[in-house]
């Protein structure tokens, strides 16, 4: 079934053409929609929208808030599928200052007036549009209509183009110059491309010029910084803030046409709402005016107004007379009009979905009911898959029920008894919260987090594979035969300098270790970084050398082979309250192809907090039971293991399963019941600490291991744990990422599965920076604890902990309020975060102690006090303590106000404020944790040489190291590997005197130049060297031949690797290739070497061999230019590969 037919059962009601036929008249006329529940209002104004006698009437529709505007607004795009809905916000960021605004509603109100304004212009586009806002967004003014047309700048494909006179109205219209567009209302100049963002767009545009003709426009992605598709004209749009504009501002209501319908949820409410709002913008103006009286300055931010006057909003008094001037239409529960003229009321039988709580026998009693009183039955999910999965479970049930998908979302389920047709919605079924989606502008914080925490800025500390770590000290062009070039200039010890080659780039990696730790610098000629270096490797090579050996033993065993899934994995699997997420859904895949086989598995789970790890960990633990075998988890604390419990108990309540947990809590006596029973089978999941590994624990049938947090256990219990791997499916569980190219480089020793993506459906967790303030504290806290919730607060002193529990008792005498910290004794501070799990204090007040993994679903608002003091990381892991359930969660950051904060604090903060979806924040934590988790994942030990040398070396020296241990100790492991990779040499230097580089006015800013050097040396393929030349192409215009000649440059070194040659150097129109210089390597011996011999007697002239002193080389004469070299190498190479 599709939307559509619903849409027309509705048209055709008589209720609603007679609504139709009295909103076409002119005049103010009032009507009462009564009994409009769920998302049925949505449904009858799309009804209206699509109905002919109203093909040009304008809709205005007024919810309550924000949010319900934003979900009427979502549900009506997703069901008419209609370009002409707006989202039309309030342009303040929050609601109590209206100074700061938020760039993305700006966007939005600038793009649904643009729309609107520009009906005039041309008569086709008098098709109607839809508004939908609320009463706090209303009653801002907006540009008047003229005012807009007049300030808009077209441009079209093949016009002629005064640059100066647009670049001087660009600066006019406040748009600010920069070297890369991030933002809405910034442009960028490089050489004949020209990028603007405008204002009422999400994304940027690019104009390519021909001289003064625009040859193209394209549509850009802001973060990539691509083009994505051509477009033959654009409208470029200012701020049309009032302080942006001369002349009076408007209301809403005034800027309409006359032809608009105004739709209310409850026009009583909406008043009162806008009277609340001018209460606050009065007393706002206030507050600013006796500040300026006490002289205090004003900090000064891009998207803050300058001024706020009192003309910035409209009278509420009068914009309800205009409301009441226009047709009027209410729709909510309850409503009423204040009926100044006739009123005219119609009556429909709607009722909402009812809540089933996950209980599919209950759901499928209630469709059958409306199934035998013939309803139609229609169930609409935005995802197909969940629609499968949901006739999946009724078949398993035998419930021989048909209902129609609908793939297409609606906010809420309701069953209409007049047209007989129940619409449920599958996330009310599951539980599961459903997010609204609203168009964000981009902002640059976003994109520029991960490529500057990887690009290189003078002062930074720099390793080079070969002499070891240095200080950055930016690009410098040098001089060599009369052509120029470009080199990374690195600082050591005594001021030495060295100068690395633009195509050895690949040798030297960002210093990274633990957040401000400083390196030693390194001098230049000495042992010291080789002694590091080989130190680092063989201890690396202890730790990998025990992993690949477990992996051996394990290919040899056979194992317990689990069988495919049944009904019962299904419905436990559909009953999981958030959407299973890509990555997740792989991750499961995998570890049940893993149990299905027959050798024992060991696979590792990696993913950020709340990422969904457990889910996986209960779903194969049930997989186990399903076949009669028992399930252990293993966890590192006493609390963890109460947690467990308390969530797989939760998940599966409804099934066959029996779980208990052992731990220190538990009295002897208890315990030893628990492992009788263990013994006896009769207990399906055993959660606990590493007591699960005495000798007293036995099992009956133990089918699967799952270990949580593998880090936080000590060297005998991961022994343990080994010698069970080998004989049983195993399941690690880890949340410190396991950084990516480790991941490949132990992709030998164990099987991995990465969870990069967090759930969809996830609500973000509301972020707000607030200065400390008792009120605030206290309304914050009893906002949560009314609606059943529970809070925590950081105060990270211990010294001041237990005041500040007094001070927030007084504040909230009637709430029960603990506190905690690390240096407690271990079972009092046990004691103390149970009582909170139990529900025994409202609020916690504690240290950062609860940012390594407590997690407490009925916890969803968090305070940080003076937040100014703590990393990004460490507040987003803090923050990444709330929102684990589907409530709406709050975390507040206590701080002095923003302008007395230094800037790095000031920019933290803010950024947190902006990222409030999990996942954004948690690319940033990332690279900490990049930086910590390594030295976990291989041991203690290790840390040591990670600040020595810095994170991104030791990933290299443990590749190479593996990859020797694969050629020496394993070789019979690893026999296929090896024969594929039959290289002698590890890399090649290339030394040439021609002009290569990128020149400047091609690329003008140096770390954007430095960045594309390092990412054309670091590319692996020819795929990749495409990709980046038509990238470039795109964004710089067309590419000079010094860069097509560095392009070669990288192709010429990847194939004099596979010929064997160390070192080429071009000088004077002479190529010399030299060969490895061992002469008792057993390259020699090699059918690659053997056949370069062939080639250069029979099918050259130009080359001949030569040898001085020990070393050997290859001579080829008469080599014009980077692109002969490479057709010389390319037969070569060629030739090598025929004879094979």
């Amino acid at each position: 079934m599709s939307v559509q037919e619903l849409l027309t059962t509705y048209q055709r009601d008589p209720r609603l053409l007679q609504l139709a036929d009295r909103i076409a008249l002119p005049g103010p006329q009032e009507t009462t929609l009564t009994g409009l529940q769920g998302s049925s209002p949505a449904f009858v104004l799309a009804a209206c929208f699509s109905n002919e006698a109203l093909a040009t009437h304008n809709h205005l529709v007024i919810c309550n808030e924000a949010e319900e505007a934003a979900y009427f607004q979502n549900t009506l795009e997703s069901i008419t599928g209609a370009l002409d809905l707006f989202y039309f916000p309030s342009s303040y960021k929050n609601s109590k200052n209206f100074r700061l605004l938020n760039p993305s509603h700006v966007m939005l109100r600038t793009e649904a007036l643009t729309r609107l304004s520009r009906r005039e212009s041309a008569s086709g586009e008098l098709r109607k549009k839809v508004l939908v806002t609320y009463p706090e967004a209303l009653l801002e003014k907006v540009v008047s209509a003229s005012a807009f047309a007049d300030r808009i700048i077209e441009l079209k494909v093949g016009a002629t183009l005064d640059i100066p006179a647009l670049l001087l109205q660009l600066s006019e219209y406040q748009f600010e110059r920069c070297d890369f567009v991030y933002e809405p209302g910034q442009f960028a100049m490089r050489g004949g491309i020209l990028d603007i963002y405008s204002i009422g767009n999400d994304k940027p545009y690019r104009i390519e010029l021909f001289g003064h003709e625009i040859e193209s426009i394209r549509l850009v992605d802001p973060e990539t910084q691509l083009s994505e598709r051509k477009l033959s004209a654009v409208s470029i749009i200012p701020r049309m803030d009032e302080t942006m504009v001369s002349g009076p501002g408007v209301s809403l209501i005034e800027f309409l046409p006359t032809n608009t319908v105004v739709w209310v949820q409850d026009f009583s409410l909406c008043v009162d709402r806008m009277e609340d709002t001018w209460e606050s913008f009065t007393s706002f103006l206030k507050v600013r005016a006796d500040l300026a009286n006490a002289g205090e300055s004003q900090e000064e931010e891009k998207w803050m107004k300058k001024e706020v006057s009192k003309d910035d909003l409209v009278l509420p008094a009068s914009l309800q007379q205009s409301l009441l001037q226009r047709n009027l239409v209410s729709f909510g529960i309850g409503s009423s009009l204040p009926s100044a003229s006739l009123l005219l009321e119609l009556e429909f039988a709607t009722k909402e979905q009812p809540s089933f709580n996950r209980n599919f026998d209950l759901l499928i009693a209630d469709l059958r009911t409306w199934a035998a009183k013939n309803y139609r039955l229609s169930i609409f999910s935005d995802n197909p898959r969940q629609l499968e999965r949901l006739q999946a479970i009724f078949d398993d049930l035998k419930a021989e029920l048909v209902f129609e998908p609908v793939a297409k979302s609606i906010h809420e389920g309701f069953l209409d008894h007049d047209l007989k047709w129940v619409c449920y919605t599958d996330h009310q079924i599951f539980q599961r919260y459903h997010k609204y989606k609203v168009k964000q502008a981009y902002n640059k914080n976003k994109a520029l987090t991960l490529r500057t925490l990887r690009e290189l800025q003078p002062g930074d500390f720099v390793t080079h594979i070969d002499h070891g770590v240095g200080v950055f000290s930016g690009l410098q062009k040098i001089d060599v035969n009369g052509r120029m070039q470009e080199a990374v200039r690195l600082v050591y010890k005594d001021s030495d300098i060295l100068y690395v080659n633009i195509n050895s780039l690949h040798k030297i990696a960002k210093y990274s270790g633990k957040e401000g730790s400083v390196p030693k610098v390194n001098k230049l000629g000495s042992d010291v970084w080789n002694r590091i270096k080989e130190k680092t490797k063989s201890k690396v090579k202890e730790i990998a050398f025990d992993l690949i050996k477990l992996y051996a033993t394990r290919k040899a065993q056979q194992g317990f082979a689990h069988s495919p899934d049944n009904y019962l994995q299904t419905e436990l699997e559909a009953s999981f309250i958030y959407e299973d997420t890509p990555d997740q859904s792989k991750a499961t895949a995998d570890v049940k192809k893993d149990m299905e086989s027959s050798s024992p598995m060991d696979r590792l789970v990696c993913g950020d907090v709340g990422f969904g790890k457990t889910e996986v960990a209960i779903r194969s633990a049930f997989k186990t039971c399903v076949d009669g075998k028992q399930a252990a988890i293993l966890v590192p604390t006493t609390i963890l293991a109460f947690q467990h419990y308390k969530t797989f108990k939760e998940r599966l309540k409804d099934f066959p399963v029996t779980v208990d947990y052992i731990n220190r809590f538990k009295s002897a006596k208890q315990k030893k019941e628990t492992l009788q029973r263990l013994e006896e089978g009769k207990i399906d999941i055993i959660i606990g600490t590493h007591g699960l590994l005495g000798k007293e624990v036995k099992f009956k049938d133990l089918g699967l291991l799952v270990v949580d947090e593998e880090q936080k256990f000590g060297v005998a219990h991961k022994e343990k744990i080994k010698t069970l791997r080998a004989m049983v499916d195993c399941l690690t569980l880890t949340a410190t990422p396991i950084p990516r190219t480790l991941q490949f480089s132990l992709m030998g020793a164990r099987d991995l599965s990465i969870i990069n993506t967090p759930p969809p459906n996830r609500q973000p967790i509301q972020t707000e920076v607030l200065v400390y303030n008792e009120d605030t504290i206290r309304d914050a806290i009893y906002f949560e604890t009314e609606r059943g919730g529970q809070v925590f607060f950081i105060y990270n002193r211990i010294a001041g902990l237990a005041e500040m529990a007094t001070i927030l008792k007084g504040l909230c005498p009637d709430l029960s309020i603990g506190y905690a910290h690390g240096q407690m004794e271990g079972h009092e501070l046990e004691e103390r975060i149970l009582d909170f799990i139990d529900r025994r204090y409202d609020v916690l007040v504690c240290t950062n102690i609860v940012e390594s993994g407590v997690d407490i679903p009925s916890v969803n608002t968090i305070i940080v006090n003076n937040a100014h003091q703590f990393g990004l990381s460490d507040l987003h892991q803090l923050r990444g303590r709330v929102g684990r359930s589907n409530k709406k969660a709050f975390c507040y950051l206590l701080a002095p106000p923003m302008s007395t904060l230094p800037p790095d604090s000031r920019k933290r903060l803010q950024t947190l404020e902006q990222h409030s979806e999990l996942g954004s924040g948690f690319q940033i934590a990332m690279r900490d944790l990049d930086i910590r988790g390594a030295g976990n994942l291989l041991g203690g030990e290790q840390s040591g040489f990670m600040a020595e040398i810095g994170f991104e070396m030791y990933q290299k020296i443990l590749n190479e190291a593996i990859r020797e241990l694969k050629r020496s100790d394993f070789k019979e492991l690893f026999k296929e590997e090896i024969a594929r990779q039959d290289d002698y040499v590890e890399d090649c230097t290339i030394d040439t005197d021609l002009e290569i580089l990128i020149p400047d006015e091609y690329v003008p800013p140096i770390t954007e130049r430095l960045s594309l050097y390092q990412r054309l040396d670091n590319s692996e393929s020819e795929e990749e060297l495409v990709a980046l030349k038509i990238e470039m192409a795109d964004r710089f215009g067309q590419v000079p031949t010094p860069v097509e000649d560095l392009f070669t440059t990288v192709r010429c070194r990847k194939l004099a690797i596979e010929l064997g040659f160390e070192k080429m150097s071009l000088k004077d129109e002479t190529l010399r290739c030299f060969f490895i210089n061992r002469p008792d390597s057993p390259y020699f011996e090699s059918a690659t070497f053997q056949s370069i011999l062939a080639y250069l007697q029979t099918e050259t002239r130009l080359a001949h061999l030569k040898q001085t002193g020990r070393l050997f080389l290859l001579v080829v004469n008469e080599m014009k230019g980077m692109e002969g070299v490479h057709r010389f190498l390319q037969s070569l190479a060629d030739w090598v590969q025929k004879k094979r």
